[in-house]
């Protein structure tokens, strides 16, 4: 049974973090619908290489968009306002999300105030940059950079670097998925709808639990560290004979352990018995360790730590994550019917029983407006009503 299919979503979104949100939904099983400009459209939808004869059907909007259907609504104009107001309440939406900068909310007609008032138990998500009072446009690094993740991230005593996922962006999308959980779960209870307004840069922030503290409570500095870690050692990357691992001891006893292998036994010494020592030492620990981890082959050492039950990994490529016999059965699948491409979509957080009763599978990215007939069909619209709505430029 799928707990979700009575849960119609209705997203005025575009670019990552509330797509990324719907597209959880849509694992859910939940109805989502896309709203986008029926001039400008999300801009995701045109980066990367085009699909064969497509427009706006760009690679880089394939992966988060799959299991919803698409509208397209001018909400600069006032038919287009009228329609939204329709669509909330007699489709009976559920939850509405914008990720529309907050002073164009009033003009475009999507304020809590507005659409609460048409439907009160509505579910309200707006999410921006800085927060409900603040105008600023704010792209993934951006909060990166002013959220101190780029202070995290990169060589000790080097540039700052770019966390190589969009953390912001896919973080705030968990946090308003929680948000919308807590107040679906309110609502089963109350009646009563909810407003939220998340902020990504808070999102970023509230990541930063230790080196928050750290800094501010005992004056610790931290900051980044390249592969190695601060406070443990011996923990980075260390080479192979025929590649890379990373290994990470996280306590004494996995060291004692290490060290009784016969590979290791030099570096069994007083100082190193306790993780300070080993981290006050920590270039010279990982010198010695690099030259005896590059005599063997990955897979050897591997599975040597593996036996003494010490965390280490191959460092993966994504064709080789793929195929990790933990991911390769839960990867997601969407086929387009009209061409008959399959995508592979990154397997979800945990499955859900909308997943399984659908073998994994989603429907295809929706096309730019494809679903304006259908969705707008139910609030009695014909061909020629919405031929003349689109000649007017309205969808």
């Amino acid at each position: 049974m799928n707990p979700f299919a009575d849960i119609t979503v209705l997203s005025l979104e575009q670019a990552t973090v509330l797509p990324y949100l719907t597209y959880r939904l849509a694992m859910d099983g939940a109805k989502v619908i896309r709203l986008e400009h029926p001039k400008l459209g999300d801009p995701n939808r045109l980066v990367g290489e085009p699909l064969p004869g497509e427009e706006r059907m760009n690679q880089y909007f394939l992966p988060i968009n799959a299991g919803k259907k698409a509208v397209t609504l001018n909400l600069a104009d006032p038919q287009g306002r009228d329609l939204l107001k329709r669509l909330i309440q007699e489709l009976n939406i559920d939850v509405f999300t914008t990720n529309q900068l907050p002073n164009s909310y009033e003009k475009l007609g999507i304020s809590p105030e507005i659409l609460r008032g048409v439907k009160p138990d509505l579910i309200w998500l707006g999410v921006s940059g800085f927060g409900p009072d603040h105008v600023e446009a704010a792209y993934d690094p951006i909060l990166q950079a002013r959220g101190g993740l780029m202070e995290m991230t990169g060589e000790a005593g080097g540039e700052p670097q770019v966390v190589g996922v969009p953390l912001p962006d896919m973080g705030t999308s968990e946090h308003a998925y929680g948000a919308i959980m807590k107040a679906l779960y309110a609502r089963e209870r109350t009646g009563q709808g909810a407003t939220l307004h998340l902020s990504m840069l808070a999102s970023t922030v509230s990541w930063l639990t230790v080196p928050i503290t750290l800094s501010s409570t005992f004056q610790v500095k931290v900051a980044r560290r390249g592969n190695t870690h601060q406070f443990f050692a011996p923990v980075s990357v260390y080479p192979t004979a025929d590649g890379y691992i990373y290994l990470a001891v996280g306590n004494d006893r996995q060291w004692s352990e290490l060290v009784k292998l016969p590979e290791f036994s030099h570096l069994d010494k007083p100082d190193y018995q306790k993780n300070l020592g080993r981290i006050h030492d920590v270039e010279n620990l990982n010198l010695a360790l690099a030259e005896v981890t590059s005599r063997l082959p990955s897979a050897d050492l591997i599975a040597k730590l593996q036996q003494i039950r010490l965390p280490v990994s191959k460092i993966q490529t994504i064709p080789e994550l793929v195929q990790d016999p933990l991911i390769s059965p839960a990867l997601l699948k969407s086929k387009d019917p009209l061409s008959g491409l399959e995508l592979t979509l990154a397997p979800p957080p945990y499955s859900t029983p909308f997943l399984e009763e659908r073998g994994g599978r989603l429907d295809f990215p929706p096309r730019f407006g494809e679903h304006n007939a259908e969705v707008l069909g139910r609030l009695g619209l014909g061909k020629a009503d919405l031929d003349k709505l689109k000649q007017q430029g309205v969808i």
